[in-house]
Formats: C-alpha cells, sequence, structure tokens
C-alpha cells in the first residue's frame, strides 16, 4: 500500500513544548511534577509521561479542586497545559504550597491578551468554540464578564445587544467557518473588531488534508485521541473530502480488513499524538 503522510501530522509546537517543560524537570529529579488537567489528548503519551513521574491532577476543564500527595522531602512542581487556564484558576494554583510553571502555548497566551485589552476598553468578548473545552473557558476568564461562545449564525442572532464588540476565535477552529461568523457578525455589528485568531499550525494541518485529498489519497487515517477538539476537526474536514475516514488511537483502532481494499492512504495525525504512534500506523499499512 502506498501512504501519503501530511507534513503536518502530530504534536505542534506549542504541545511539544508543554510536554518539553514538563519532561525538563521530571529528568532532573524533580518530583513528583504535577499537571493542571491531562497535560496532552492522548493516552498513550500520558503514559509515557506517567512514568517519569508525571502526575496529572484536577480535571480537563480546569475546574476543580487539586488534591496531592507526596512527601515533605519532595519538591513538587504544577504545571499549566498548554491549553491555558482563566486568571482565576492561575491564581488558585499559585496559592498551592509548590513551585507553579506555566506552560500555556504562547499562541494561546496572545488571545488571551488581545481579550484582555479589549475588555479593559470596554469591549464585549465573542469567542468562537466549544463553550465546555479548557481553552475556550480561560479565555472567558479575561472577559471581565463580557464574554459569550458562539458557535453557529443562530448563536450570533441570540447575542445580547452590545456597544463595542471583539471577535476572537479558539486557537482549534475551522478557518472557512470563523470567516462566515464574521461577516455574520457584522450585519449587526458593521464596527465590531475581528481578530482571526485561529493558530497556524491548526491551518497547516487543516490544509495538509485537503492536499491529501488532491494528491491522490483514496481514503484518510486521522489518528489522535477520540476526545481531541483539533482532531476531530481533521476528521470531520477529512469526510467533507468526500473520502472515507478513519479516525483512531492506535493501529488497534483501524478496521485491516476494510482499509486493504485501497491503493493508496492518506495519514495525518492531531497535535497531540506522538510520532512513534504516526510511524507505527504509516510502517503497518505500508505492509500491506
Amino acid at each position: 500500500m502506498k501512504v501519503i503522510r501530511s507534513q503536518s501530522a502530530g504534536f505542534c509546537w506549542g504541545v511539544e513544548r508543554a510536554i518539553d517543560i514538563a519532561a525538563k524537570f521530571a529528568n532532573e529529579g524533580r518530583h513528583p511534577v504535577y499537571t493542571d488537567g491531562p497535560l496532552i489528548h492522548n493516552k498513550q503519551m500520558m503514559d509515557k509521561l506517567t512514568q517519569k513521574g508525571i502526575r496529572e491532577v484536577g480535571d480537563y476543564q480546569s475546574t476543580t479542586a487539586v488534591e496531592v500527595s507526596h512527601n515533605e522531602e519532595d519538591e513538587p512542581i504544577m504545571v499549566v497545559r498548554a491549553h491555558g487556564i482563566s486568571p482565576e484558576r492561575r491564581k488558585y494554583l499559585k496559592g498551592l504550597d509548590m513551585e507553579f510553571r506555566d506552560a500555556t502555548c504562547p499562541d494561546v497566551g496572545i488571545i488571551a491578551g488581545k481579550i484582555r485589552m479589549h475588555a479593559k476598553k470596554d469591549f464585549s468578548t465573542v469567542i468562537f468554540g466549544d463553550p465546555k473545552h479548557p481553552e475556550v473557558m480561560g479565555l472567558m476568564g479575561y472577559t471581565e464578564g463580557k464574554g459569550h461562545v458562539i458557535q453557529s449564525t443562530e448563536d450570533i442572532d441570540e447575542l445580547p445587544k452590545m456597544e463595542k464588540v471583539c471577535l476572537v476565535s479558539q486557537s482549534t477552529m475551522f478557518t472557512h467557518e470563523f470567516a462566515e461568523l464574521s461577516n455574520h457578525l457584522k450585519i449587526e455589528y458593521p464596527e465590531a473588531v475581528v481578530i482571526d485568531t485561529i493558530c497556524g499550525a491548526t491551518k497547516e494541518r487543516q490544509t495538509g488534508v485537503v492536499e491529501l485529498a488532491s494528491g491522490g489519497a483514496e481514503a484518510i487515517v486521522v489518528i489522535g485521541g477520540k476526545h481531541s477538539a483539533n482532531t476531530r476537526k481533521l476528521a470531520l474536514l477529512a469526510q467533507q473530502q468526500k473520502l472515507p475516514t478513519y479516525h483512531i488511537e492506535t493501529w488497534d483502532d483501524l478496521d485491516v480488513e476494510e482499509i486493504k481494499h485501497f491503493e493508496t492512504v492518506g495519514v495525518t495525525a492531531g497535535a497531540s499524538t506522538p510520532d512513534f504512534i504516526i510511524d507505527d500506523v504509516c510502517k503497518k499499512l505500508e505492509a500491506i
């Protein structure tokens, strides 16, 4: 079987940076290294990190109290994952009796900064994204109580009357949907400030899926966590190319009897998928 591997598949730089920060402390003998929620959306990689002494505490949305247990002689450290957190959560974590290290993706940090700057100028913030995603929940904390999350034109139509409006996006959304929603928002708010905050890595992965389809792929395999927002977006985009799409976490999830009927298969992966999993899938596909 011929396998076309997207050049943008796998870890984005923000996720890789967060892993490097946590792993550096663990490798230096700092134990335990706590992370506020899962450091990345990949069970296999989290298992490897756990073996290094990196422990997930709290919850996925960074809302529950943190329960930790370590010896008095330990030097624990709390690491914030790439998704980022709200100012309130930051204050809470910094109040714990341990060192605090922020591994928020700089791209997400830029979004938070833009929201904060406009909120100080009395803007209401509209965020295109999933209201239950930890990135969006964290960003809402910078809106000074004047934030609204939207996912459709209907959501925009139901927004309360606002004076000044700033529109941003969760970093992993579809670019064409953001453009459509920004145009719709400007019907009611022609002076709205629209800031495209979809990150470069997301755009590269979305472009990569389209290139797989145009490059001869008869089917597309998307590798990544079932709960990963950016991976689910890639799988949906692949389906929109009118090609058979297989969203898997590892090789074991793939229906080999079905996939073997294709001669050329495209492979991409979400931003939290490590290379060792992508390599394994590609190698086994090529062996068919």
